[in-house]
């Protein structure tokens, strides 16, 4: 990442956890936000327990622990982890034994997350300073990698995928919300779609995300959009597997990966849907107008 571009998404995401840490702010445990970003993409069940602050500083483009199958006594570590609502989350799912760990290079953020758990009494949660492109634990010390709007965020992306493979053990799964570009927009396309910061100009196509999972070792790899964010940009879920033993993903099932997601993508309802369980929101769906942590 560039030092301009790690100040600007620095400063961004440090202004959103002020705005809770000072406030109150609008966003609250009662307000379902944007059924696009934030909140709007948790069910009411999953955030009741939560820490109001935890909610409002709900930034991300999906719920990767919806998906991620977490088991108790497994290591899971949050990529970009924010205010901890999805760290939180993860590690009511993993306890008893297991331990979540967010990893966030923002102090302003970490502080939040650091409050947020000791309100919501959650002991094996664990918040570490750092970067994803240089992730600080261990070789093969994690069982589950999630992240949610964050690696698009990043303009070294390649480092990003070795980090999580490094990390990961054999067997290990990585399981993330990201924002997933149509492959006919260029970079400038993406570019005019909205700022780095805001998750959009950083965003990688489907062909780019699945080879660079494959470059990386990783395999069994899929891209399952949710949502339609804007023209020609998704939500999706992106899920791949630290190979126990043997090479990762071959170009040809790295192209198959990201054939049936693109697919998958352009056969999805206009942007402001989204299917929560069994029923779709749209603007409609919404309660006041808006929310103010986007």
């Amino acid at each position: 990442m560039t030092d301009q571009l790690r100040a600007d998404v620095r400063d961004h995401y440090a202004r959103a956890a002020l705005t809770v840490l000072e406030g109150p702010g609008c966003c609250g445990a009662d307000a379902p936000g944007d059924p696009v970003f934030g909140p709007g993409l948790y069910t009411p069940d999953e955030l009741k327990p939560l820490p109001a602050d935890a909610v409002a500083a709900s930034l991300g483009c999906g719920n990767p622990t919806a998906v991620a199958d977490l088991r108790p006594g497994e290591t899971v570590l949050d990529l970009g982890s924010g205010g901890g609502i999805d760290v939180l989350l993860a590690a009511r799912r993993v306890a008893p034994g297991g331990t979540a760990y967010g990893l966030d290079m923002t102090d302003e953020m970490l502080t939040l997350a650091r409050r947020n758990a000791a309100e919501a009494g959650i002991e094996n949660a664990r918040f570490v300073k750092g970067e994803i492109e240089a992730i600080p634990l261990p070789d093969a010390s994690v069982d589950v990698v999630i992240s949610n709007c964050v690696i698009n965020l990043s303009t070294e992306k390649p480092r990003v995928f070795a980090e999580i493979a490094r990390v990961l053990r054999p067997g290990g799964r990585l399981g993330v919300s990201d924002i997933v570009a149509d492959d006919d927009l260029s970079p400038a396309d993406r570019a005019e779609r909205g700022s780095f910061a805001g998750c959009v100009a950083g965003a990688l196509s489907f062909g780019e995300y699945a080879a660079g999972l494959a470059d990386a070792g990783l395999a069994e790899i899929r891209l399952t959009p949710t949502h339609t964010v804007g023209d020609g940009l998704y939500g999706a879920i992106v899920a791949a597997v630290r190979p126990a033993a043997g090479a990762g993903a071959s170009p040809r099932d790295a192209g198959a990966a990201a054939g049936a997601g693109l697919r998958a993508a352009r056969a999805l309802p206009p942007a402001g849907h989204v299917v929560l369980g069994e029923a779709a929101t749209g603007p409609d769906s919404r309660r006041g107008s808006g929310s103010c942590c986007g």
